[in-house]
């Protein structure tokens, strides 16, 4: 037992941050600047990655309230039935909701829709009249 605690004070200043005698090799610290810069630059391209990948599912999200709104606002002469694809027309300069085809009928037809089982519109495709109604607006619900 003597034996191991002796050996423990000799080496001692192998654990230590510094030299504990004029004899013991010179300590260095690492350099890591490398090691930094190199994490630095992995940290901004994920995260800015990850703002844009943000941004975009904020826009994607602005974009279908801006369109459940235009819809939920149009008037509606019947029920919808979920799973069913109708189409918004603006009539008179008032939107209104159909089941009829856009090539079957001659209003404006601004965009088609699916009602899915959460009650959200979802839109199946938009003309360039029905996306003209959000451009620039793609920064706060209306």
């Amino acid at each position: 037992m003597d034996e191991l605690t002796s050996d423990t004070a000799l080496n001692k200043g192998a654990f230590m941050p510094y030299p504990v005698s004029t004899l013991s090799p010179k300590i260095v610290p690492n350099d890591l600047s490398t090691f930094k810069s190199r994490g630095i630059s992995q940290v901004e391209r994920d995260l800015r990655q990850k703002l844009v990948e943000m941004r975009e599912e904020y826009i994607a999200t602005i974009e279908h309230f801006n369109w459940n709104k235009l819809v939920y606002e149009a008037d509606i002469n019947f029920e919808p039935v979920i799973g069913q694809v109708y189409h918004l027309y603006r009539i008179r300069g008032i939107n209104t909701l159909s089941m009829i085809e856009p090539d079957q009928w001659s209003h404006q037809h601004l965009a088609s829709f699916r009602l899915n089982l959460d009650r959200q519109w979802e839109l199946i495709e938009a003309s360039v009249e029905g996306r003209s109604l959000f451009e620039g607006d793609q920064d706060t619900p209306s």
